[in-house]
């Protein structure tokens, strides 16, 4: 066997399809040999209808638009469609044969989801990788954007790729997590606000006086208008903070990112770089 031929068995392959009518491939979707191992995506918490719903609509967008392959959803808590189970059903006959990447959905470095993810993945009856988080990313910022314009709060030209801000003239991109937490999605705010042309502070959703702060930061720059932009997927415990976040500084927010095409994409992508980098070792 060829070189080549041994490298597009042992790694995914980047592909351009041209556009089609109908639903089809975006450009940034991956051929996977026949046997690669399956994505699975791993969704905070446990089981629960809104989280299992979205979850398994992102892992359809990955499938159609990226692998051509199913993906499968876990959660890392709870019985009921657990990792642990998930991962016991994926394992093949051979026991160093890799059975499984495990992509977290999450927006950024998360140190309680990381370590549950990989406390998990370890003690795995199949053989699997953890990949990093979705974030940060530029599609991130791509998603916090669709995010406020289809609330309202943002309008988007697609046609001549200019944005023209509408209800707010200053964001606060809310994140779960701690003080390092907002540094990496402070990459995500500076990318956003290239887009709004528009003053984007970050703020903690689990401190309160870190998004007043924000807010206070804000309207001192002279933002009349703000808004908040919820820097998760949804699943996360930490949605429900959203609202009263937004309660605190008296502004409107947006949804969740859900299952917007960019983070089937970046799902993707994640697999492909933990899948390249296990085969490398």
């Amino acid at each position: 066997m060829s070189p080549e031929s041994q490298a597009s068995d042992a790694l995914p392959s980047r592909r351009r399809r041209a556009p089609r009518g109908g639903r089809h491939r975006g450009d940034e979707s991956f051929l996977l040999p026949p046997g690669a191992p399956t994505l699975v995506l791993a969704v905070p918490g446990a089981a629960r209808p809104g989280a299992a719903d979205l979850a398994t609509e992102l892992a359809r967008l990955v499938e159609i638009e990226h692998t051509g392959q199913p993906a499968r959803v876990a959660f890392l808590e709870g019985d009921e469609a657990g990792l642990h189970s998930v991962l016991a059903g994926l394992r093949g006959e051979e026991d160093d044969e890799l059975e499984a990447v495990v992509v977290p959905m999450s927006t950024g470095p998360d140190p309680v989801m990381d370590a549950e993810l990989h406390a998990a993945v370890a003690d795995a009856p199949a053989l699997a990788v953890a990949a990093e988080p979705l974030g940060p990313h530029p599609l991130i910022a791509e998603a916090l954007h669709d995010r406020l314009a289809d609330a309202g709060l943002v309008r988007a030209d697609r046609i001549r790729l200019m944005t023209m801000v509408t209800a707010a003239s200053g964001v606060i991109v809310a994140t779960p997590g701690d003080a390092t937490a907002v540094r990496q999605a402070e990459v995500t705010g500076v990318l956003l606000a290239s887009r709004l042309a528009a003053p984007v502070f970050t703020a903690s959703l689990n401190d309160e006086s870190s998004v007043k702060a924000a807010a206070d930061q804000l309207r001192a720059a002279g933002a009349a208008s703000v808004v908040l932009a919820p820097h998760l997927v949804g699943p996360e415990p930490d949605a429900a903070l959203v609202a009263s976040a937004a309660g605190i500084v008296g502004c409107p927010h947006s949804a969740p990112l859900g299952a917007h095409p960019a983070l089937a994409r970046l799902a993707a992508l994640r697999y492909v770089e933990a899948l390249s980098m296990a085969l490398a070792d």
